[in-house]
């Protein structure tokens, strides 16, 4: 039994639409004897007339009709098709759900989600704000593809991969006597009112780091539970804090200034994920740009006259 081609059903549709061999061949952009050709080597390999010739027209014929209900079924599914893919490269009815430790979440990730909303503007994010334990669950229970966290997760189930570098700077309520300085040393702020969050949590582990390596007693007045809460009680004159860069990576912070720390503080943002878990596009986008802001946030602090300057945010 012969068998039709893709490229035939196309002809022969592109004839039905238009009427006329001229036309169909101006439909396709292809030349009118390519067209007169097929029609007939189509006609005669099938054992079907297929068109009707009528003062020039060519016309379905009778018996062909169950053939051109067929390749416009086909075509309806094609279009169906392009429409479900034109959907979906927008984001129309899907729903891309992930979270964010609350450091990162702050201002990195309000940047991220403006670069998914241009590439996909009807894609519906679910962002969450979570803390490291409640993480593990979070991904194991297949609630949200990836977080972004400043530790890693020590669990089986799930993968870390770095995600970007950075750095513990001090903060410190504007008119400080130590705003104006480049750089300030962990013993420079060992007898002021320290604010920082509970050195058993892993956050707050890394940014008392600096005190432990130099051997300081770390003696906090006052904790948060978030580095925003953090922030916020620094830029209310109530004390000084050590935090990661990414947290205070806004361009204008009224009534607080920013100065690098002297000792080396590294601090690391991880994605984390289910292992195992194939990720949407949707998701993989995302994560690339959580990563190009991230970059672009640390090469802003250590950019000449940024907020490293140790120069005072109006």
């Amino acid at each position: 039994m012969k068998e039709i081609t893709l490229r035939q059903v196309e002809v022969i549709r592109a004839v039905m639409l238009r009427g006329t061999i001229s036309g169909a061949a101006e439909h396709l952009g292809v030349s009118a004897p390519g067209i007169s050709r097929l029609v007939k080597h189509t006609e005669e390999s099938l054992g079907i007339r297929l068109f009707e010739r009528r003062a020039g027209l060519f016309v379905p014929s009778v018996e062909a009709g169950p053939v051109f209900d067929q390749i416009r079924e086909v075509y309806k599914g094609v279009e169906n098709l392009q429409l479900a893919l034109d959907s979906l490269q927008k984001g129309e009815d899907v729903r891309l759900a992930f979270a964010s430790a609350p450091s990162v979440a702050q201002f990195i990730a309000a940047r991220a989600i403006r670069a998914m909303r241009t590439r996909y503007p009807d894609l519906f994010i679910d962002l969450n704000i979570l803390k490291i334990e409640e993480t593990t669950d979070y991904l194991l229970l297949e609630r949200g593809e990836f977080v972004i966290m400043s530790s890693p997760i020590r669990n089986p189930g799930i993968e870390n991969e770095a995600l970007a570098h950075g750095k513990i700077v001090a903060i410190l309520p504007e008119g400080h006597r130590l705003a104006g300085r480049d750089t300030v040393s962990v013993h420079d702020l060992a007898g002021e009112p320290l604010i920082g969050v509970d050195p058993s949590d892993p956050y707050g582990s890394i940014v008392a780091r600096p005190f432990r390596d130099a051997g300081l007693p770390l003696r906090q007045s006052m904790r948060g539970r978030f580095a925003q809460t953090v922030v916020s009680l620094v830029r209310h004159g109530l004390g000084v804090a050590l935090i990661d860069e990414f947290s205070v990576a806004e361009v204008y912070m009224p009534g607080l200034v920013r100065v690098p720390l002297a000792e080396e503080a590294p601090i690391t943002i991880y994605v984390v994920s289910k292992k195992g878990r194939s990720l949407s596009n949707f998701a993989e986008f995302g994560i690339r740009q959580f990563r190009r802001e991230l970059a672009e946030a640390h090469k802003h602090w250590t950019r000449p006259g940024s907020p490293a300057s140790g120069e005072r945010e109006a």
